[in-house]
């Protein structure tokens, strides 16, 4: 795991340019504390920090081919790289390393782009053709490992693991993209790469991108992307049996590491099944690290981790943030994510990932197994609408996959606790089309809206955002309600998820990786028939048929899905964080700053019944990224040691 960083283009290397890459590089150190590397000629620079993982005497970087003409840069892992180096090595290819960057680079001497097509890991990378004097940049399918890029007036291009790295340069001042905002208020995420800052994007999963000098603009191109062609060949015994067996594999090849390894461990489904799988292959004493709170069993999911890792023989560590911590490390975390945080989860998950790293270098996540098989209680919401509509209007919207209302009235008790989303959601528009619908359910902009500036809400188009939204939406090429909702996530929420994950790890110098995000997985999730997929209703089926055997019944049949929640209106109720919020939120700095209105935010936080929901998080967050970004407090913020 590292961080990458380069400028490309026609004199590249000269003393101004060689400045602003130590920079670069400087500012990605917590990417890669165990070494540095530059390479440059007249027409790129290349900067890597090095988390060293697998042999780690070798695979520094960057990784220049024998004849000199390809340089590599990378970040992440080729879980598969065993494999692929027997195979080149038959090829007549010769190594000096046993490391994956290695591999990655003759693989690429070998077969070029199409070498995308052979791998199975997470990455970002980058590769210089010094002959042909063009670029080639990759990130891996799901967007596990991030990587983003700028055009700067005088025809650079600049890229690096993080947004931050690349505003050294100065021909790339700090600005606001608005429309990536009204994208953020909407969704708590930006679309198709675009970022809150202007003249930035992120190269999306799944894409390659080529550079060469004079071209205006880099060409992006996808190279995967998932096949919903529904399998009705094969039984569920089938699926089910087939599921275990990638499960399986997919955690076999994530263990590949010359450190220590260790999981998350949240007491839930994804990663107790993970986490189980992770110690048939480590053995007994795999640590493994849960979050909870002390405020409220409501926050506290550690009960269920006990009986995973007691199962496993793994040792469990227990971590307990508090309401000072979150005060402490809220600023520094916001600098960290590059962009305003989704949710407060980010802040336990930092703590988390602080304390693993006293013990492990590299940690497994259970991460994506919503977005795959279905399990958001939204998902569920919506299915209700769905099978009312077919009923009464006797519609077959989605032909022989959609669910029958009697096959989901006996999982319908799990929609007790989301029964205001409901109310919220059937206020208006009910029984409209699939993705006017499921739009209505991720639309999270009236929780700002309230608070926003006039002058910038005026500037706001819903039609406009339902309209990117809808050609996402209607990308995947399937008429089932529940795949067009996971495609849409798998496509949007899980890169913002994965940025979580990442920018928390990372800023430790800790590797997490995700062995749920497998394509042979995603793939053989989509060609299952929803029916069987999503059985009766219920959220994550077939997943949970698959894994009935490795999991404590307990956690197996658990309906209280938690999520990772803080207990931020505890902690306002009490009066911990009240001081520390109300100093941001009601300062001169934020209301004169024209992004919200003084009277509704100054009502808000004084109301009382005041809750601290996702309205005043999200005020939070985006106060806070402008104080990083743009008045300059990012030089002045540390992040606490303990």
């Amino acid at each position: 795991m590292c961080g990458i960083c380069g400028i490309v283009g026609p004199a590249c290397q000269n003393e101004e340019n060689t400045r602003i890459l130590h920079n670069m590089m400087h500012s990605l150190a917590h990417r890669g504390p165990d070494g540095a590397g530059v390479h440059g000629d007249d027409h790129h620079l290349f900067g890597h920090r090095r988390l060293a993982v697998i042999d780690l005497d070798h695979g520094q970087q960057p990784m220049v081919s024998d004849d000199g003409n390809l340089v590599l840069i990378y970040n992440g892992e080729i879980y598969n790289y065993p494999e692929l180096r027997q195979q080149l090595l038959r090829k007549g290819q010769r190594f000096r390393s046993f490391s994956d960057t290695e591999v990655l680079l003759r693989l690429y001497e070998t077969f070029g782009p199409e070498c995308l097509e052979r791998i199975n890991g997470m990455f970002a990378f980058a590769i210089f053709n010094k002959r042909e004097q063009s670029l080639f940049c990759a990130r891996d399918p799901f967007g596990i490992k991030p990587l983003y890029y700028a055009v700067t007036p005088s025809g650079e291009l600049l890229f690096a693991s993080e947004i931050k790295a690349l505003f050294h340069h100065p021909e790339l001042p700090v600005r606001l993209h608005q429309p990536a905002l009204f994208e953020y208020l909407t969704f708590q995420f930006c679309l198709n790469g675009s970022s809150l800052f202007q003249g930035v994007r992120a190269l999306p999963p799944a894409h390659t991108l080529e550079w060469r000098h004079g071209w205006e603009q880099p060409r992006l191109k996808r190279y995967w992307q998932v096949d919903y062609t529904i399998d009705d060949s094969h039984s569920e015994a089938y699926f089910t049996d087939r599921l275990l067996l990638l499960l399986q594999d997919a955690v076999r090849q994530q263990m590949v590491s010359d450190v220590p390894l260790g999981c998350y461990l949240s007491g839930g489904l994804d990663s107790g099944v993970v986490t189980t799988l992770a110690a048939l292959q480590h053995g007994a004493g795999m640590p493994v690290f849960n979050g909870r709170f002390d405020e409220s069993p409501a926050y506290d999911e550690s009960a269920h981790a006990r009986a995973i890792a007691e199962m496993n023989g793994c040792r469990l560590e227990v971590i307990t943030p508090t309401a000072q911590q979150f005060m402490d490390c809220l600023p520094g975390l916001i600098y960290a994510m590059d962009e305003p945080a989704a949710g407060p989860g980010l802040f336990p998950q930092y703590l988390v990932s602080r304390q693993a790293r006293e013990q492990v270098t590299v940690v497994l996540s259970g991460l994506g197994g919503d977005e795959l098989f279905g399990g958001y209680a939204r998902y569920l919401v919506a299915y209700l609408e769905q099978c009312l509509k077919g009923a009464i209007f006797e519609t077959r919207e989605e032909d022989k996959h959609i669910l029958t209302l009697e096959s989901i009235i006996a999982n319908l008790p799990l929609l007790k606790q989301y029964v205001p989303m409901l109310q919220s959601f059937w206020k208006e528009g009910l029984f409209e089309a699939m993705d006017r619908r499921y739009f209505r359910l991720v639309d999270r902009c009236h929780l700002l809206t309230s608070l926003l500036h006039p002058d910038l809400t005026r500037h706001y188009d819903a039609e406009l955002l339902f309209g990117t939204f809808r050609e996402i939406f209607q990308r995947s090429e399937t008429s089932s309600y529940l795949n067009r909702m996971t495609a849409f996530d798998q496509q949007t929420l899980l890169p913002a998820l994965l940025q979580v994950e990442d920018r928390v790890s990372m800023a430790v110098s800790l590797e997490s990786r995700v062995p749920l995000l497998d394509t042979r997985l995603a793939s053989l999730a989509a060609s299952i028939p929803p029916r069987i997929k999503y059985k009766n209703g219920e959220m994550k089926a077939i997943f949970r048929q698959s894994v009935r055997n490795l999991l404590p019944r307990s956690v197996l049949n658990r309906k209280d899905k938690m999520g990772f929640p803080v207990p931020l209106n505890e902690w306002w109720q009490t009066g911990i964080i009240r001081e520390f919020v109300t100093d941001i939120l009601l300062s001169e700095r934020c209301l004169t700053r024209g992004v919200f209105n003084r009277e509704s935010l100054s009502r808000t936080l004084n109301a009382a019944d005041f809750r601290f929901d996702r309205q005043i998080w999200g005020a939070l967050s985006l106060e806070l990224w402008f104080r990083q970004f743009f008045d300059g407090e990012a030089a002045t913020t540390r992040m606490p040691t303990s």
